[in-house]
């Protein structure tokens, strides 16, 4: 029994449920388990603990880091494949949504029939600027900016963007510039999702 003891005191079966052991040590694990009850026992209650663990301290993502890294491979994959790198040009007070109508009319360039709550599918990049087209459902989440300027053309739809205390109603047309270290996120106001330009310049 105080081997027993010993082997389960050891660390042996904590390294074992959070995958660290080597694999001699992992067949001793095994071994001991197929032979010992105690064993098989623990191990099952270590792994019991550290999933309720894991599940008492998740972070939970930021929902705008998946849409954009998903938009980011996708982007890569097309260029892979042979896809003329463009440059869709910056957003300013005149810009007119015709201007991006090469991009917008695209065939590859449309939303999935099931529209998560954020969508994005980039048309330019270079190492200061980004610009995709995005569709929001119904929000998107606040956040703040400290090295990079964000610009918003509406494509469809409307929303609201708050600024720190201020509400800007937009819709289709309207342009909005995002200043640095400003708290701000998007309340879609329409029936349908808004569509939009949107760019990150680096400052």
């Amino acid at each position: 029994m105080q081997e027993l003891k010993d082997f389960i005191e050891s660390g042996l079966l904590e390294l074992y449920a959070l995958g660290n052991a080597t694999p001699e040590q992992a067949n001793e694990v095994l071994l001991m388990a197929a032979r010992h009850t105690e064993i098989a026992a623990e191990i099952e209650s270590i792994e019991r603990s550290l999933l309720e663990y894991s599940f008492q301290n998740a972070i939970s993502p930021d929902q705008i880091v998946k849409p954009f890294l998903l938009a980011t491979v996708d982007y890569s994959e097309r260029i892979r494949s042979g896809e003329v790198i463009s440059f869709p040009p910056i957003i300013n007070k005149t810009t007119a949504i015709d201007e991006y109508k090469q991009w917008l009319e695209r065939e590859d360039m449309i939303a999935p029939e099931v529209l998560p709550d954020l969508y994005a599918k980039i048309i330019g990049y270079t190492p200061t600027m980004t610009t995709a087209i995005v569709w929001i459902k119904q929000m998107a989440p606040q956040e703040i900016h400290h090295d990079e300027i964000e610009k918003f053309l509406i494509v469809e739809g409307s929303c609201d963007i708050v600024i720190g205390d201020e509400v800007h109603q937009l819709s289709a047309g309207d342009k909005l510039s995002i200043p640095l270290h400003k708290s701000h996120l998007v309340k879609v106001t329409s029936a349908i999702p808004c569509k939009v330009i949107l760019q990150r310049i680096a400052a």
